[in-house]
């Protein structure tokens, strides 16, 4: 089961997500290294401090094929105790249906285990938690939104700037964002953007895209450019 646990504030971890977790048999959350406390371990921590959260470590710097047996490699850590019945509550950061570490654990979970039954808790994203924070219309009457990455640099971006209509929510950009501020510019749509860096967490940041600092981020950044034209 994938518990989503927010974007980093415990308060922002849902009753459902609180009560999922109590309810399984085992919690886990995603790790660099196994005395590493991972993000989502330590909300968890926070919000339900009686619970054990066990560490399931993730090569997530390495190149596509050996992340990919990474995962699987967690994943088989988990077969035993599904085998014995038990339900395995993966905690992860922001919603697990959402470029989540979950959904390929779920996926090789059940390659190795196809009778195994996948559920999920939705969980508050970043880009909630910073409009809120930020008091930023996303979307109003027929307006749309687009959510783009920007892991191999600002071209989805670039591309989704074009229409003045759509609210634009770009994340994994931290690296690119000297790259993201330039092609808001570019766009003339720099005014209606704004940066979230670490919410909720140590060293949190947020602030008007056309004042932040023109430098790379952390990979937990995010960018929401609202709609440049709103009609009354």
């Amino acid at each position: 089961m994938g518990i989503g646990v927010g974007p980093g504030d415990p308060e922002t971890v849902t009753l459902q997500a609180v009560r999922a977790l109590h309810h399984a048999d085992r919690v886990v959350a995603p790790s660099l290294a196994p005395d590493a406390v991972g993000r989502a371990e330590s909300i968890v921590r926070q919000v339900a401090p009686d619970l054990t959260v066990e560490r399931l470590v993730f090569d997530m710097s390495a190149v596509a094929g050996d992340r990919l047996a990474s995962h699987r490699a967690a994943a088989a850590a988990l077969t035993p105790h599904l085998d014995a019945g038990e339900e395995v509550a993966f905690a992860t950061l922001g919603d697990p249906n959402i470029y989540s570490t979950f959904s390929s654990i779920a996926a090789a979970v059940t390659a190795a285990r196809p009778n195994t039954r996948i559920r999920t808790v939705a969980g508050i994203m970043a880009f909630q938690d910073l409009a809120a924070r930020s008091a930023t219309v996303l979307l109003d009457g027929t307006e749309t939104l687009q959510l783009v990455t920007a892991l191999d640099g600002p071209g989805p971006l670039v591309e989704a700037l074009t229409n003045e209509d759509q609210a634009v929510i770009v994340y994994k950009g931290g690296r690119h964002l000297p790259a993201i501020l330039k092609a808001l510019a570019n766009a003339g749509r720099i005014d209606d953007a704004v940066i979230g860096e670490l919410l909720g967490l140590p060293g949190e940041r947020i602030g008007p895209a056309r004042d932040w600092p023109d430098q790379p981020a952390s990979y937990l950044a995010t960018v929401i450019v609202a709609p440049s034209k709103r009609h009354p």
